[in-house]
């Protein structure tokens, strides 16, 4: 909660360079609905991809793992795991998914929090979804095989109370707009990680809530591309923006910038991976009439080709109307005028009988 006061936040000099990625990624944010609205099909795709390397990259990082083989038989058909291994990937997968289907169902509290915990843990036996009954350190291991001690996290008995006051002030600050959310969730997430407020899973769990408290800010970039697994890529860096920012955090005399700059520089990342990804796609032969069907089953039951240009800037006005043609050759759409000002008008919904023919079948 030391990072999450407004006085310390205020405190806290911004650099030049750590503004212009600020204001980078509010230009990501804003193209998100146009490949969002351009692309369904292949974005579900990229969806499970995502879940997936997700799952494996956050385990990994602890050194949970399982073969490959193995690995993709639980992300396909997940069934009773083998050891503890498995089942604290499954666990994972089960609590990101929940994630990604209702990010906005989910208070950041102790409840969310501990709940979170639980899963992970729930189908072994070890006890879950409960602060830290001891105090406990966080070690590093030298090259010469010995162990030493690189942080003092906050002592058992007062976790409770810090999680507590962490998780009102993030709301406080949030409801107050006073403080960008990209400045409060990496800080939110280094009060958490300092705190270690469990026996085992801090990491897991704080992974898990970058990517709710990023979903909740309307950062969606993480249920396409996963983050997980560019921390896992960077991991050296991560633990030395870790290291650099926890030096006097006990005294509230640290600095955030290391950190801060890390969890940008992830975000942007994943937004240049996920837009690098959807520009391939839509270069494809076929994407581009792809692209524009999908956009008029998402449009209302009456449309302009103009609304059809605004969402799918990629693609000229001869090759929607090449596709428009076609549609009311097939009898699935109807010209209500000429002209640049003509309305068109869907008769039925093709992606709707779609899902109900699948609903029909589960």
């Amino acid at each position: 909660m030391k990072s999450l006061d407004i006085d310390f936040l205020n405190r806290q000099a911004i650099p030049i360079e750590m503004g212009g990625l600020l204001q980078k990624l509010g230009e990501y944010k804003g193209r998100q609905d146009l490949f969002q609205h351009q692309t369904p099909q292949f974005l579900a795709t990229l969806r499970q991809t995502a879940i997936i390397e997700s799952t494996e990259s956050s385990n990994r990082i602890e050194g949970i793992t399982v073969p490959s083989k193995r690995f993709k038989e639980l992300m396909a058909h997940p069934t009773k795991p083998k050891d503890r291994s498995e089942a604290e990937i499954l666990g994972y997968r089960e609590a990101l998914s929940k994630i990604h289907t209702r990010p906005e169902s989910f208070q950041i509290d102790e409840k969310t929090i501990l709940d979170m915990h639980r899963q992970i843990y729930s189908r072994t036996d070890i006890p879950a979804g409960q602060w830290k009954r001891r105090d406990n350190a966080i070690e590093e291991r030298l090259p010469d095989g010995r162990w030493i001690t690189r942080f003092v996290p906050v002592s058992a008995s007062q976790t409770p109370g810090y999680m507590k006051e962490l998780c009102v002030r993030y709301n406080r600050l949030m409801h107050k707009r006073q403080v960008s959310p990209l400045i409060l969730i990496p800080a939110f997430i280094f009060d958490f990680l300092s705190i270690h407020p469990f026996s085992d899973g801090n990491g897991r769990v704080s992974r898990l809530l970058t990517v709710l408290m990023l979903h909740q800010a309307d950062y969606t970039v993480g249920r396409y591309i996963s983050i997980e697994r560019l921390i896992e890529e960077s991991k050296e860096t991560y633990y030395e923006a870790l290291q650099k920012s926890s030096k006097d955090w006990q005294e509230g005399k640290h600095s955030l910038k290391p950190w801060w700059e890390y969890s940008l520089g992830i975000l942007i990342g994943a937004y240049q991976e996920f837009e690098r990804r959807v520009s391939t796609i839509t270069k494809t032969r076929g994407a581009k009439t792809a692209i524009v069907e999908e956009t008029i089953n998402n449009l209302p039951t009456t449309f302009s080709i103009s609304d059809i240009e605004r969402l799918c800037h990629s693609v000229s006005r001869d090759m929607i109307r090449v596709v428009l043609n076609r549609l009311r050759k097939e009898g699935r759409i109807v010209s209500k005028g000429t002209g640049r000002s003509a309305l068109w008008e869907k008769r039925g919904n093709p992606a709707s009988k779609r899902g109900n023919k699948r609903g029909n079948s589960e």
